[in-house]
């Protein structure tokens, strides 16, 4: 097939590009490189069957023939996603009604790479795809938070009102090797600052609770959900819970038993509790996590050590630059 994958320089992005390349696959890779690198698709460069396009999709763009779109471009981590708030919900927005524009003329299926932020600080626990959320719509963090809820709502009326094929999953908490070493993620913060002797900062103490799945898990979800009869919205994620403490404790034991744990004030709007429920993939995707955490973990600490050992990244910018815990 000849697939559209929207963000796929990103972390996630770039791991399913090698999934789709590997089965044979026509690929065009669509970045800004905003958070996305061009080394993270550098394997398929040359390759005949990949192309990459540098567009930002808040702009419309023709492309011819589209069989499949996985739709994956946004910033997601907080670092990112608030330094310029209304781009990011413009990206949410724009983007993906031009992607579903896209999709409708060549009737091409696509996927919403959606989020777990879209049910906010959740009252209920674990989340099921049927709960509505509760989103602070006027927050720091709602750029994303309900863009991702209007791209949904865009997804589910361009399939309604014109017939399109959608797909929507709702991401948990991914980890993994490619991940910026500085996006305010939860665990690319705990692994940098442990190699690089900083102390680990736990935002609150450190009882909110994050669910995390390798990334493998997560792009065969994708896969699994697009190729499939069920619509959606599903929840990918693992569905172990953690404390953000225990993982802090997990890394620090890989890493450096010694290492110190420093705790700070909790942002605003972060979420107590998050856990994906995932009857429904199991039961429409026959899918569920397969790669244990600290197995995950170990390559992705492997993947850190050796970036930060063959590049020059200053400890001082990472360490300003950890200001957050939770994103998917």
């Amino acid at each position: 097939m000849k697939i559209l994958v929207t963000g796929g320089a990103g972390f996630i992005g770039s791991h399913l590009v090698d999934r789709l390349m590997e089965a044979g696959h026509e690929i065009i890779c669509m970045d800004n490189l905003y958070t996305g690198r061009k080394s993270n698709n550098a394997n398929w460069s040359e390759h005949p069957n990949f192309q990459f396009i540098e567009h930002d999709i808040v702009n419309p763009i023709e492309i011819d023939n589209i069989d499949q779109i996985y739709h994956l471009a946004c910033p997601a981590s907080p670092v990112h996603y608030q330094s310029d708030p209304v781009k990011t919900a413009k990206t949410n927005f724009l983007g993906t009604l031009n992607m579903l524009e896209l999709a409708k003329k060549w009737k091409a299926r696509i996927l919403l790479a959606s989020t777990s932020e879209v049910y906010g600080d959740p009252l209920i626990h674990p989340q099921t795809e049927d709960y509505w959320g509760n989103v602070n719509c006027t927050g720091i963090r709602s750029c994303y938070d309900e863009g991702k809820r209007v791209a949904e709502t865009l997804t589910f009326d361009y399939h309604r009102q014109y017939g399109v094929e959608v797909r929507v999953a709702r991401i948990f908490n991914t980890h993994g090797t490619r991940m910026l070493e500085n996006d305010g993620r939860v665990v690319s913060n705990f692994i940098v600052q442990a190699l690089k002797g900083i102390p680990l900062t736990i935002y609150g103490d450190g009882s909110q609770t994050r669910s995390f799945c390798y990334v493998s898990d997560l792009v065969e979800g994708f896969i699994r959900l697009i190729n499939g009869d069920y619509i959606g919205p599903v929840n990918l994620g693992n569905p172990r819970e953690y404390t953000i403490l225990q993982l802090a404790q997990t890394i620090q034991k890989i890493i450096d038993p010694t290492a110190e744990l420093v705790f700070k004030p909790l942002p605003q709007d972060d979420p107590q509790r998050r856990q994906p429920d995932i009857t429904r993939a199991k039961h429409h995707l026959n899918w569920e996590p397969t790669v244990a955490l600290e197995d995950g973990l170990s390559k992705t600490i492997a993947y850190f050590r050796d970036y930060l050992n063959t590049s020059n990244v200053n400890s001082r910018t990472i360490e300003v630059e950890f200001i957050h815990l939770n994103c998917s």
